[in-house]
């Protein structure tokens, strides 16, 4: 029997209109329930029906979750603040502009229109053997297709594989990374504050999330405190189209520099594995050494090391080597070479 596509299975909806409204619905339907915020990773979920929720918590109609709004030392953006107001927000073109740049080439506009910040950090991994169904290891099987002597794995990972090599899709998470942005989360506890880095897992961790949530737990804000404010920032995705693709690899950093001298620096890539990478022993590497293409080069290799390809992406080792590479000196040019 063919499969039917495009027809939602039947759920409950709640559209509650408080944080506190929306997380005792999560609490009291628990793994049942659904998050609903742009919506656009959700409904490819329910039309293919891979995903069968008992309650969809629809968040569109709190308005304490959206907004970006000063703090004392920075900004706080609410995480259903799409992802279009982040890219057009002044004091984040001005302050934050790494953001706004990551934001600004996810999807479509109309994406952007609808997407919402949170959604895009918290969105699931677009393999495709896991999206249709299949039963891997991240749908609890015993299986990675992809990493199989004839799996599709042009776009999965060179890093940090631990039987699934699905990747992170999202293109702000390195940005929010690089800029030291704290995730606020409700949950059963109370409120707790994590780091961006720490928002997210790999499958060493929990081989079935990409991020830390929990059922009942809810992402309700991120704040970006003002430490690298106005540094010089650098941003660049590569993807096979140059709009609605998600990432074949991207790179984001921030660095201050006395001279020509590195005097801070935080870099981190998506794209080359589970998980948004930050790249400690690249920023270590480079710290007080000159912004030069000699130091990018030397940063780009380093940053490849323990890389294993797999039968179709042995291009993602040079291509990330370039994307650090540049990201360190600071050239714009869009080739890279192998």
């Amino acid at each position: 029997m063919a499969v039917i596509r495009d027809v939602m299975p039947a759920f409950e909806l709640f559209q509650p209109s408080s944080v506190a409204d929306a997380q005792k619905l999560l609490e009291q339907h628990g793994p049942d329930a659904w998050v609903l915020a742009g919506g656009l990773d959700s409904f490819d979920w329910l039309k293919d029906r891979i995903r069968k929720p008992k309650a969809v918590v629809d968040l569109s109609g709190i308005d304490e979750l959206r907004g970006v709004r000063t703090t004392a030392d920075g900004i706080e953006i609410g995480a259903m603040t799409t992802l279009s107001e982040v890219v057009n927000h002044p004091i984040i073109k001005q302050k934050y502009d790494l953001l706004a740049q990551a934001a600004e080439v996810v999807a479509s506009p109309q994406i952007r229109n609808q997407g919402t910040i949170g959604g895009n950090v918290s969105q699931d991994t677009r393999c495709w053997y896991y999206r249709g169904g299949w039963p891997c290891y991240r749908a609890g099987g015993n299986i990675c297709y992809a990493d199989t002597p004839e799996g599709r794995n042009r776009e999965h990972a060179i890093l940090h594989a631990d039987r699934c090599v699905a990747v992170n899709p999202s293109d702000s998470a390195p940005a929010l990374i690089v800029l030291d942005a704290k995730f606020v989360l409700r949950t059963r506890k109370g409120e707790r504050v994590v780091d961006a880095e720490d928002y997210f897992i790999g499958p060493d961790i929990d081989i079935t999330r990409l991020h830390i949530l929990q059922p009942g737990d809810l992402l309700t804000a991120i704040r970006i405190p003002s430490t690298w404010a106005g540094a010089q920032f650098y941003f660049e995705k590569i993807r096979d189209r140059n709009v609605w693709d998600f990432p074949l690899m991207n790179v984001a950093s921030a660095m201050t520099t006395s001279g020509e001298t590195i005097e801070r620096v935080r870099i981190a890539v998506n794209g080359a594995a589970a998980r948004p990478l930050r790249l400690k022993a690249v920023e270590d590497a480079v710290r007080g050494k000159p912004r030069s293409a000699t130091t990018g080069e030397m940063a780009g290799k380093l940053a490849v090391q323990g890389a294993v390809p797999l039968q179709f992406n042995a291009y993602k080792i040079p291509l990330m080597r370039n994307l650090v590479k540049r990201a360190i000196s600071g050239v714009e040019e869009a080739t890279w070479t192998s």
